[in-house]
């Protein structure tokens, strides 16, 4: 499977219904414009100052309450409207305390990593982004002893990915292969954590259909498509990840 994140993911990452926090492309229509810098700037402010008056005890910093950046894309996520994006940034940062997403590291995750279930790929696809790739095959959610292992390397990748952004770009692609896909590879939640699929046989489609409604607006960004799609479309031939080249 090929997932689109936006940047700001490292904000937002949440379980155990990820994709209402994680997994959003900013949409702004015609009909409600993004407002210009100046303006844009004052809403920013309004967000910060807000989040300071009613949120005192959330931390500052990078991922912060105060962080800028991260408040400007919640802005455009939720077209501007401050009360949305403070209520949606609240628990954002609530979450990654939670998810302890500062602790996690190469060792932390490292058990999990050696299963060869994700990993991050090392070239970007043809329009820049980092991509991530997890095989589905290897899943397996019955033999682990901490279920939220398979989340916690999914979300250490994410955010080992977002720091080789290019300038100037806000997604990461990631390809959920699911070729291969038994029932015993099945798992709801982390399915949920999911948007573009690959090769996705016939037996994964009902569950897609028990995922798809928790996903409600961001499932537009769910894709089903073959390898040979994947090859022609995100990758070079210097590119693909090897598991797609045959």
């Amino acid at each position: 499977m090929a997932l689109r994140f936006s940047h700001p993911l490292r904000h937002s990452v949440f379980f155990p219904s990820p994709l209402n926090k994680s997994l959003r492309i900013c949409k702004i229509s015609a009909v409600n414009p993004s407002p210009r810098p100046i303006e844009t700037h004052k809403l920013v402010l309004e967000v910060k100052e807000k989040l300071e008056r009613e949120h005192p005890s959330l931390p500052v910093g990078r991922n912060g309450r105060d962080d800028e950046d991260m408040i400007l894309w919640f802005l455009k996520d939720r077209k501007f409207r401050v009360e949305d994006a403070v209520t949606k940034l609240t628990r954002a940062i609530k979450w990654r305390q939670e998810f302890r997403v500062s602790e996690l590291s190469e060792e932390s995750v490292k058990s999990i990593a050696g299963t060869g279930e994700a990993y991050l790929h090392h070239f970007n696809d043809v329009t820049g982004r980092p991509v991530l790739v997890v095989v589905a095959s290897k899943h397996f959610p019955a033999q682990k002893q901490d279920p939220n292992e398979s989340e916690k390397l999914c979300v250490f990748l994410i955010e080992k990915a977002l720091s080789k952004l290019p300038p100037g770009k806000e997604e990461i692609l990631g390809i959920f292969d699911l070729r291969e896909f038994r029932t015993e590879n099945g798992d709801i939640l982390f399915l949920k954590f999911l948007v573009l699929f690959v090769d996705a046989p016939f037996v994964f489609r009902p569950i897609w259909q028990l995922v798809k409604p928790w996903l409600k607006s961001y499932a537009s960004l769910v894709r089903f498509c073959s390898v040979d799609t994947l090859r022609k479309e995100y990758f070079t031939d210097e590119t693909l990840p090897a598991e797609f080249r045959s």
